[in-house]
């Protein structure tokens, strides 16, 4: 026999449906129902009637067999672990592969990224981060509208699919992080509000009802949040989990519900005797999410910093609208090199209000940095890559300076060797009036393109972001591909040094920059001629060449940087 039990407060009569026959559940304590049914020899399918209406799959589905608008399976524990030993890389130590499992490679599946693993490992990944996999409705998407969190969406494979690949990710030597949404669900299959108060409609995100933390009947809802992001980490052994927007999560109440969830992660620790960390997606620059709690902080691990993102974004590419008009360049690069956040409480022209808090008391380690992540990509009309909008060189510079910054670098997947796929906004709705919606949505967002915009419910969309491999072949992007690989070994060789001295970072004249961290220099001329560097600095003649992407550089007081021209210097 095997124990059924469902949260729907708000319903008169549930009926647990097994083989379509319908079975009288018995009312509980707190709004659950539950139900004794005789245990099949195959795994159990099963879903709900709610008052007569259904049936519905549910909450707590841990696989949708025909998707999200099916019937819910019960999967076996029957997973034998191959290695025991887990990833022993710190998240302060680590370099970030971020990737979606459906365009990473041409089969989409969670056994196809276990083939390139290899190459992650050779390039000098530490861990790899999925994109959301929690069950989505379609074939594909981004993942970000899961509407059953606890199963795994079926096109990318089964939950022992999903353990296969960490397992393997372990055997690598190699952590993974799970990327998860608790400020929202996608509206198509979402049935958890006919069960119960899982949204309380006080408060809206930009994508749909934001989940119930702080109202009344939340505290099942905080529990049902709190119990999925325990499941990842201790059923399928993730090392740590990326919470999505949580600017957007809404809680009013003196225990918010992100310091519930790491309290709960800190006691998953001491049961387990492993490691795990929570990263925080936020643009609130609230250094309170990683403030200890004896410090009235959350206590996360670290935090998503886009604020360096967009500072180096708008020195190569010069664009100045949306949040890109709070972004000077360079001073805003060097500012955040010293001070962590570029927006710590003062004025935003694009929120016409003061911005942060001063967070200048946090280690570097506790902030994730990328040039390029699916956020900055796939929310821009076509889809660009940033070496889809500027030189090659900048794409090198760029590189090299998240790669020997003070904080953790993440790379998007393709970054490394300059893929010429865009990754761009796609869809699968079942639903035809979402999907026109959606479509509309998508031209009313960019108005200048107009039907330049890709439409997201198109297979050609999907199709296109798809990862082609055998660009690593060709001159240029093989090229990058070395570069980034160097730039890793440089960064793990030098990564205490680059943590002992506040870096400095400067544009001299136009496409002439001089960054240095510690006992590493870069000189860069990103331009088409010869220039001139005066640098009065007697350390400069005992300095060693770590790194160089063009042969016509020579140290002194005076240095000649060739035309797209970079060079590492050690002292």
């Amino acid at each position: 026999m095997e124990s059924i039990k469902v949260w729907a407060p708000k319903a008169k009569k549930v009926s647990l449906v097994v083989n379509d026959k319908e079975i009288a559940m018995k009312p509980s304590k707190n709004g659950f129902w539950q139900q004794e049914v005789a245990t099949a020899k195959s795994p159990l399918r099963y879903a709900f009637k709610i008052d007569g209406n259904g049936p519905y799959p549910d909450p707590r589905s841990e696989f949708q067999p025909d998707g999200v608008h099916g019937v819910s399976q019960k999967w076996p524990k029957t997973y034998k672990w191959q290695n025991k030993k887990l990833c022993d890389c710190k998240l302060a130590d680590a370099v970030i592969y971020e990737l979606h499992t459906g365009t990473f490679t041409p089969e989409g599946t969670f056994t196809a990224i276990i083939d390139k693993l290899d190459y992650l490992k050779d390039l000098g990944i530490t861990h790899i981060e999925l994109l959301p996999v929690a069950a989505f409705p379609g074939h594909h998407g981004w993942g970000y509208d899961g509407v059953s969190l606890f199963a795994t969406h079926k096109e990318y494979g089964t939950p022992d699919d999903l353990k296969k690949l960490v397992d393997a990710c372990h055997g690598k030597g190699m952590g993974i992080i799970l990327d998860v949404v608790y400020n929202h669900l996608g509206p198509d299959g979402n049935y958890l509000g006919l069960y119960g108060h899982y949204f309380s409609g006080r408060y809206h995100t930009p994508w749909g009802e934001a989940v119930n933390f702080d109202w009344a009947h939340s505290d099942q809802v905080r529990e049902f949040v709190v119990e999925n992001a325990l499941r990842w980490l201790k059923e399928f052994r993730f090392d740590g989990l990326r919470l999505d927007a949580i600017h957007a999560i809404y809680d009013f109440s003196a225990t918010h519900i992100l310091e519930e969830l790491q309290t709960n992660v800190d006691k998953l620790e001491e049961e387990t005797g492993r490691k795990y960390f929570l990263i925080a997606e936020s643009d609130l620059n609230d250094p309170r999410l990683l403030h200890s709690r004896k410090k009235g902080g959350y206590g996360l691990a670290a935090q998503w910093m886009d604020d360096f993102h967009h500072s180096i974004h708008v020195m190569f590419t010069g664009e100045q609208h949306n949040y890109y008009l709070d972004f000077k360049g360079a001073e805003d690069l060097d500012k955040c090199l010293k001070d962590n956040f570029v927006y710590d409480g003062i004025y935003s022209p694009s929120r016409k209000r003061k911005h942060g808090r001063k967070a200048d008391d946090l280690l570097p380690e506790h902030f994730v940095v990328s040039i390029q992540n699916h956020d900055q990509i796939g929310n821009r009309g076509l889809g660009e890559r940033l070496n889809h909008l500027t030189g090659f060189s900048q794409c090198q510079l760029a590189a090299a300076l998240m790669m020997l910054s003070p904080f953790v670098p993440m790379m998007f997947q393709g970054e490394e060797w300059a893929a010429s796929t865009p990754f761009l906004y796609f869809t699968d709705h079942t639903d035809e009036k979402l999907a026109r919606a959606v479509k509309r949505g998508r031209q009313r967002e960019y108005p200048s393109l107009n039907k330049k915009i890709p439409d997201p419910q198109a297979q050609k969309t999907f199709e296109n972001s798809i990862l082609k491999w055998d660009e690593i072949k060709n001159d240029q992007h093989r090229q990058m591909l070395g570069w980034y690989k160097q730039l890793i070994k440089l960064r793990k060789k030098f990564l205490k040094r680059l943590r002992e001295q506040t870096p400095e970072f400067k544009q001299i004249k136009k496409d002439l920059y001089f960054f240095r961290n510690g006992q590493i220099i870069i000189f860069a001329n990103t331009g088409n001629s010869k220039r001139k560097i005066n640098l009065q600095t007697p350390e400069l003649k005992n300095g060693k060449i770590l790194l160089q992407n063009n042969n016509n550089f020579g140290l002194g007081n005076e240095i000649v940087v060739g035309a797209d021209n970079i060079t590492i210097v050690g002292l």
